[in-house]
């Protein structure tokens, strides 16, 4: 597969994925960028991980749609597989697309799961990502 410089591969760039990380990946669905977890896939060398694995992750890549529940339980769940140094990637339909998420709601979710957020973009021609990190002072 061919990458333009605002595809798949550049996504994972921004993203920060390295060959050999270990990614937990929440809320597939039909919907989602399968080239850009094609290219994840790719990167890492390996499949992504659910939550039955007993491993800590390198990152958390969660696919977030308005109605699917509970926001800052799914980034506390998510918290609990993070190495320190890694990052979760709120995954979110862009403006105008079904179920876009509010960036309001992740603003107001993030600090409540003890979480900071520090950059978006679009990763995906329907999909923004969010990186989200937790907060030293509020980890032990």
């Amino acid at each position: 597969m061919n990458s333009s410089p605002t595809g798949p591969a550049t996504a994972i760039d921004r993203m920060g994925i390295e060959p050999g990380f270990l990614i937990l990946e929440v809320g597939h669905d039909s919907d989602a960028a399968e080239d850009l977890r094609s290219a994840i896939k790719t990167r890492t060398g390996s499949e992504l991980l659910g939550y039955d694995s007993t491993e800590v992750v390198d990152a958390v890549i969660i696919w977030w749609r308005e109605g699917d529940g509970d926001l800052v339980d799914e980034l506390v769940d998510g918290l609990t597989f993070l190495a320190e140094s890694g990052s979760i990637w709120l995954l979110t339909p862009k403006l105008g697309r079904p179920n876009h998420v509010e960036p309001s709601d992740i603003q107001d979710a993030a600090p409540t799961a003890g979480l900071s957020q520090t950059s978006s973009f679009a990763a995906a021609s329907d999909w923004t990502a969010t990186r989200l990190i937790a907060r030293k002072s509020g980890r032990k």
